[in-house]
């Protein structure tokens, strides 16, 4: 073979149909898997620098989701509610604004999970097909030559690799950016934690003091 034909698109383009439609998938899922890549780190940065904001004090549109549970929280007046009921209240109330914030950034990071999971399967069909190809081309010409072999064999190969190639970054991917949006839930909890505890303080409603 020469260098064009060990190319991916010459190797598409050799390739049966059965081998094509196999790539362009796995091509489609490849290009699919760095745009979730994308936006999830994008996200991901926004989320960061938002809660960097947050703790100097800034008000931030990210976080005016929490912002409203929790003012929604001080409008409820519970007679007998002591300061830390009242502020485990504001706590829980902000803590499921912020979940389902962190569950929308998310957005396509768990398609990482399913296209880094799939995507081998496909290339393995491809795989199979292009090693039946071979056998196929041998009966056919009766000649057990590498001439005869090798297209189906190299349609077989390249499957491999675009299914791994759409595999690799994916499963990187949802990995790192997973624990990185696990990073920041964590410290979303800590900034809840502590904006619960300044409402609870600054709050008029009535409450009274916890018991010594």
């Amino acid at each position: 073979m020469d260098g064009l034909s060990l190319s991916p698109v010459a190797m598409f383009l050799q390739a049966s149909p059965i081998g094509k439609a196999v790539m362009a998938i796995l091509l489609v899922a490849s290009l699919w898997c760095w745009i979730l890549i994308i936006e999830g780190v994008f996200t991901v940065m926004k989320l960061s620098r938002a809660l960097a904001a947050a703790r100097t004090g800034k008000a931030t549109a990210v976080f005016a989701p929490i912002d409203a549970a929790g003012i929604a929280a001080g409008g409820l007046a519970v007679a007998g509610e002591s300061s830390s009921e009242k502020r485990q209240r504001y706590a829980e109330k902000m803590s499921r604004a912020g979940r389902e914030l962190l569950m929308r950034a998310e957005g396509g990071l768990p398609n990482l999970a399913v296209i880094s999971s799939v995507a081998p399967f496909i290339g393995l069909f491809g795989t199979v097909w292009g090693i039946m190809t071979s056998f196929a081309g041998i009966a056919e010409a009766k000649d057990t030559s590498l001439a005869v072999v090798a297209p189906g064999i190299a349609e077989a190969l390249a499957a491999t690799a675009y299914g791994l190639a759409a595999a690799i970054p994916a499963s990187i991917g949802y990995n790192r950016i997973g624990a990185a949006f696990s990073h920041v839930g964590v410290q979303l909890s800590h900034l809840i934690e502590d904006r619960a505890e300044q409402l609870a303080a600054t709050s008029q409603l009535p409450a009274k003091k916890d018991a010594a």
